[in-house]
């Protein structure tokens, strides 16, 4: 019940543009920021410099530049050439080659051509040199036509992107499925958004079975999939799975976010395990926080201390 009520109420917050204008003003203001601990910056080379400390430890890291629905063609190639730097930017810094991002960024819910025009130039561009692309999954009015973008590009031979699952969705066992009948790379995920209960389930025991069932259809029968959760009971059943099933470690990745149980990060690279952490960074960073702090509860403690620090 907390745990709704947190996600009900920060959700709220993100779409607030009052706030927005605030946090952005104020939000990453320095170094000691209470925003800083999960988003590395307003700026690529900000991202990029956030990327280096990770792989110097060990993991490996995907950078998302921060952005959604956006309200014309105009800013959907304003977006689309923004992520086409950020390639040239990541090849010229020599980090791991991997980015993230969303549809809805690209034009979706203005022009679903000009959208899937503007992701094959991202692909394109990507293919050239060796960069992975994950395609994001969004609330669910989005995740069908999502899919159906993404097997679209598949079919065109785009074997360079891949595709998140969201284990608060029912549908989501069944496109598992789809997707590993594919071969192609799935994220599965608990899921962020407020989502209606028409569609999703509520409580917590039936998202995180369907966690489990999910994580281990890829682990067994998946490409590489990405297994993308801070919670240890999780981690721990997926790790029981792979032993059982003798699934070695090469076959999967453990995925976390940015600033997000860094303790949890370390102890599974030194244990052998593949880690990546997904590194979120750009000017449209506030409902992404907010996101990250409706879900899990103990995110707002951190931030509350961290706030009162810097009086």
């Amino acid at each position: 019940m907390i745990q709704t009520v947190s996600k009900t109420f920060f959700h709220s917050l993100a779409g607030s543009n009052q706030l927005k204008g605030l946090a952005s003003k104020y939000g990453l203001r320095n170094e000691r920021s209470f925003a800083r601990r999960f988003i590395a910056g307003e700026t690529v080379e900000e991202a990029i410099e956030a990327a280096r400390p990770i792989e110097a430890a060990g993991m490996s890291q995907t950078l998302d530049l921060l952005g959604e629905s956006v309200a014309s063609i105009a800013e959907a190639d304003v977006a689309t050439r923004a992520y086409l730097t950020v390639i040239d930017k990541i090849v010229a810094a020599g980090i791991g080659r991997n980015i993230s991002l969303k549809l809805t960024q690209l034009g979706l819910t203005i022009d679903r051509a000009t959208c899937v025009d503007n992701l094959r130039r991202i692909l394109d561009a990507a293919g050239k040199h060796d960069f992975f692309v994950r395609i994001d999954m969004e609330n669910s009015p989005f995740t069908q036509v999502t899919l159906d973008v993404f097997e679209t590009m598949w079919q065109q031979d785009y074997r360079n992107a891949g595709i998140v699952l969201q284990s608060c969705l029912p549908r989501s066992v069944k496109d598992a499925k789809r997707m590993n009948e594919l071969g192609a790379r799935v994220r599965i995920v608990k899921g962020a958004y407020k989502e209606p209960r028409a569609v999703a389930y509520k409580d917590k025991a039936q998202v995180d079975a369907a966690f489990m069932e999910i994580a281990k259809l890829l682990m067994s029968e998946g490409t590489y999939p990405a297994i993308a959760t801070h919670d240890p009971a999780m981690i721990a059943a997926a790790r029981a799975h792979a032993a059982q099933h003798k699934i070695p470690s090469d076959r999967f990745e453990f995925q976390m976010l940015y600033g997000i149980r860094r303790d949890l990060q370390a102890q599974l690279t030194a244990e052998g395990f593949r880690v990546r952490i997904y590194v979120p960074f750009g000017s449209e960073w506030f409902p992404y926080f907010m996101r990250r702090l409706g879900e899990r509860p103990a995110n707002i403690g951190f931030v509350i201390r961290g706030i009162l620090s810097e009086r």
